[in-house]
């Protein structure tokens, strides 16, 4: 009889003498961190090749080597394809008494100088139509080949999605990959809705339906692409958790309404809502996607080698969030105010937010403060910081103009002497109504 927990400790004690040592790598920058482990930039000492390592995070060492590693490993050595990274080897260190004699593993992968996320990011990098059309074209190509070699990546997102500096887009972590069966009628499809978002994101430079819980994200597909029900998507009641999770009622379509404020392209919002389709027996593919009149239709797809040229420093989302952090830290004593939002001011990354305005933000927060009684009233709005600051509201900018006010005063004096020169009525009780508020919020 075997001792399968014995065997188990052998094992893990074991050496592997296919699994070179990865001390032949010098790392040089950590470029990635997450529930996965963590990824650097690393050069081979002999050859000087830069490679990306892909640290194996052992999430429980008595139970050996993570089936999620051993999946994503044979998945990769299966998907060959110049849109899929590229894995070159595992590599392992030495067993020693510094890591209580357990090999640490690595995956090594060529290295690609960005993620889309980074790029994204970084307000400098703009992409044409053509360029994002490129981007799409590649994506689809990918995840076609995947799909054809029966494999659900299932984990799309722009940090995912990997560009060299010549322009080549790579499908990458295929840590929560699966393959599926043959037989099953249409699951290929659900691949897209995930290219969808990302379509979607090179416009809008942020994902547009990021749910922080199940019950969250199928509340944000519904309000964007209608309600989840035996209409829209067949077969749905058939599913394990239909009739365990609370779904939205009467929530219409709005892929187009929403995205045509920043998609302008009527071939991409009409690919965007083909994409974003619920059921997805009905749900374009990639064949289907690469014959859409939004690749054919000038701009044709073009190189992104040239919109890359300019920018020799690598763009990744873990850098991009570093930076942000740093910032956050540098923001004075305590850092910045627990309701600000985060802004970049060095001219390079942005927060990936559509409103700079710190006092517009601050009176959103309040608006939307889901206890009533905590919530701004009307008067505490009107009140707020944001209608007080440059730029005026239109009327009180005429009025500025006329009277010569200092509007460098703090708002407090600059009102008191607005209402005692007769040009601005003071709101009655107005301040009883100040010191309740700010009793309530701070």
């Amino acid at each position: 009889k075997v001792n399968l927990e014995k065997l188990m400790e052998k094992l893990a004690d074991a050496d592997y003498p296919f699994c070179e040592e990865v001390s032949k790598y010098e790392k040089l920058a950590k470029i990635g961190q997450g529930t996965f482990g963590e990824v650097f930039k690393a050069r081979h000492r002999g050859t000087r090749k830069i490679v990306a390592l892909k640290k194996v995070l052992m999430e429980n060492e008595k139970e050996g080597f993570p089936i999620t590693a051993l999946r994503e490993i044979k998945i990769l050595q299966l998907l060959k394809h110049e849109n899929v990274v590229n894995l070159i080897e595992i590599c392992r260190t030495k067993a020693s008494n510094y890591n209580r004699s357990k090999s640490t593993f690595y995956l090594v992968f060529d290295f690609c100088e960005h993620d889309l996320a980074g790029l994204l990011s970084n307000v400098n990098v703009k992409f044409a139509l053509g360029e994002i059309k490129m981007v799409m074209k590649q994506l689809l190509n990918g995840l076609y080949f995947i799909h054809s070699n029966k494999i659900l990546h299932r984990d799309m997102k722009a940090a995912n999605i990997l560009i060299t500096k010549s322009g080549i887009l790579k499908l990458a972590d295929f840590g929560l990959a699966r393959a599926f069966s043959a037989s099953k009628n249409g699951q290929p499809n659900r691949g897209y809705v995930g290219a969808g978002c990302i379509m979607a994101e090179m416009w809008t430079r942020s994902p547009i339906m990021q749910g922080s819980t199940e019950q969250h994200q199928l509340t944000l597909i519904s309000q964007l692409c209608g309600c989840i029900n035996t209409e829209t998507f067949a077969n749905v009641d058939k599913l394990e958790l239909y009739n365990k999770l609370e779904l939205p009622k009467n929530q219409k379509r709005k892929v187009k309404e929403r995205l045509k404020a920043y998609v302008k392209d009527p071939y991409a919002l009409d690919l965007l809502d083909k994409l974003l389709t619920l059921d997805p027996v009905k749900r374009v593919d990639s064949d289907t996607a690469l014959n859409h009149d939004f690749f054919w239709s000038d701009p044709l797809p073009c190189e992104l080698n040239k919109m890359l040229l300019p920018h020799t420093q690598s763009m990744f989302e873990y850098l991009f969030s570093k930076k942000k952090n740093e910032q956050n830290r540098h923001a004075g004593p305590g850092g910045p105010h627990p309701r600000a939002h985060p802004t970049a001011n060095d001219g390079q990354y942005h927060d990936r937010h559509y409103i700079k305005s710190q006092h517009a933000l601050d009176l959103i927060d309040k608006l939307l403060i889901i206890d009533p009684r905590k919530r701004i009233n009307s008067d505490g709005a009107l009140d707020h910081d944001f209608f007080w600051t440059d730029p005026m509201p239109c009327e009180l900018e005429k009025l500025k103009m006329l009277n010569k006010c200092n509007f460098h005063l703090p708002n407090e004096l600059h009102r008191a002497r607005l209402a005692a020169q007769g040009q601005v009525p003071q709101p009655a009780k107005i301040q009883v109504k100040e010191e309740q508020y700010y009793d309530r919020v701070f």
